[in-house]
């Protein structure tokens, strides 16, 4: 790379040509199923809660989600470098509609939960493969301006699902919501088989086996966490906790001893290493969003007697900032790669404090502001964490990098909804008719992030200072 790609802002025009613009729409084709499908079920969650009971599952629909997530994003980097994007990326879109089949045909909450964790695995491959692809099929100077296009769809999607999972609910059914996106996954699937022709990565040396084990133990590690947040006691939580930590625990060790089958870049969490800082980086923050995520609509229902759509409303709010800010900034030069991570970063940390006095006190207005803010911060950064990832990384580790980082986000996403599932259900959650419960509720969640948002910060400082291998 010259002197002159590294500091030239990029142009829109690069990548909206003839070159590059069917890969494009490839890569945003796969993030727009995920990331509308994620707010859509926070927004439906008070109508299925009302329909078919099961408050004390919620966390659950992220957790389980997140667990099928986890394994098809640590897997899709394997899976493409052995057969391609074609195979993958149709076969996630397919696993997805089967997931929201399932969903809308739930009659009691467990069944939605299975949906989920097929969804999960559709939507996590998708996502991962759509990160690979952005490694694998544009070249290094282009990164930003798709990482700006990927964060601008994102935000758009994610803006259209919560609004189209509350129209669902205020005019139609919760289970049209699922319907509605799993006639799209297939018709995706049909799309990937039908003009995917050539789609083989490099080969690699040797067959790569299926890490079957690594992921059956960080599934598990998941899982453990989850479940005990289900029924909160000292004994019981603390058990499980303790279970699943040692499950991912066992899960690095096992990762790490490998060499081509690799799920994540070496030391993945060693904060004196860059990528290792990426990582934590990546997972911290991951977790400071799953309070709102997860239970803002919930709880704005509950506390602020609004319907559901509204709670769409104000998470679509964290969307739009997250799309407007990532669009702004996305032809930033790669010199500035450090100050937009930490101001995002600092806009995400910001939030919270905002949340725990805006979620139980009000007014709703003032909750959309904070939501606007912490997308904002994520738009600002995260359009820059991978460019500067795959900067750091050997070259042999790009693909496995770009792969790694929407699975610790996942990974994060899975273990900051247990986390807030426990502190939830110990705070009476499910006793619906109690409001002052869900206020107390409310005002713990983001606070209850802070200690995350706070080794984020440190994992920022690190990842920005490190230098790129001569």
């Amino acid at each position: 790379m010259t002197a002159t790609e590294n500091t030239e802002a990029v142009r829109w025009g690069e990548i909206l040509n003839r070159k590059y613009g069917v890969a494009l729409a490839l890569v945003c084709l796969g993030i727009w199923l995920h990331a509308a499908d994620s707010l859509l079920v926070a927004t439906m969650v008070p109508a299925i809660v009302s329909d078919i009971g099961g408050a004390e599952l919620i966390s659950w629909t992220v957790a389980l989600y997140g667990i099928g997530s986890i394994v098809a994003g640590a897997s899709s980097g394997l899976l493409a470098l052995q057969y391609g994007l074609r195979g993958p990326m149709s076969l996630a879109a397919f696993l997805f509609a089967i997931g929201c089949a399932i969903s809308a045909l739930a009659p009691e909450m467990w069944v939605v939960l299975v949906g989920r964790l097929f969804q999960g695995l559709g939507g996590g491959g998708l996502m991962a493969l759509a990160f690979v692809s952005v490694s694998a099929l544009f070249p290094r100077r282009l990164t930003a301006r798709v990482m700006g296009a990927i964060a601008t769809l994102w935000g758009t999607s994610a803006f259209i699902g919560p609004l189209v999972g509350g129209l669902f609910v205020e005019y139609g059914t919760w289970q049209g919501g699922f319907w509605f996106f799993a006639v799209q996954a297939v018709l995706m699937a049909i799309w990937v088989m039908v003009t995917l022709r050539n789609s083989k990565m490099p080969d690699v040396a040797e067959r790569i086996r299926f890490p079957l084990w690594r992921l059956l133990w960080l599934s598990l590690g998941v899982f453990f966490i989850a479940y005990g947040g289900i029924e909160v006691s000292i004994l019981q939580t603390s058990l499980f906790v303790i279970l699943g930590i040692g499950a991912l625990i066992v899960f690095l060790f096992l990762d790490g001893r490998k060499d081509q089958s690799r799920l994540l870049p070496p030391a993945p969490l060693n904060l004196t290493r860059p990528l290792g800082a990426a990582l934590v980086l990546v997972l911290s923050f991951s977790i400071t969003t799953v309070a709102i995520t997860v239970y803002g609509p919930y709880l704005i229902t509950i506390i602020h007697q609004q319907p559901p759509i509204i709670g769409g409303y104000v998470m679509a709010c964290m969307s739009i900032g997250w799309a407007f800010v990532a669009f702004l900034i996305s032809g930033v030069p790669e010199r500035h790669d450090g100050k937009m991570i930490i101001i995002g970063m600092l806009m995400v940390t910001a939030s919270l404090p905002g949340y725990a006095y805006s979620l139980p006190y009000g007014p709703v207005w003032l909750i959309a502001i904070f939501a606007a803010l912490q997308g904002g911060g994520f738009g600002a950064a995260w359009t820059f964490i991978l460019r500067r990832a795959i900067k750091l990384a050997p070259k042999t580790e790009h693909e496995r990098v770009s792969a790694a980082i929407p699975t610790l986000q996942r990974l994060g996403y899975a273990i900051g909804s247990a986390y807030v599932g426990i502190l939830a259900n110990a705070a009476g959650i499910s006793d619906a008719a109690d409001t002052s419960a869900a206020t107390l509720v409310a005002g713990l969640l983001p606070l209850a992030c802070l200690p995350a948002a706070a080794i984020g910060l440190v994992a920022t400082v690190q990842f920005v200072r490190a230098r790129a291998p001569e």
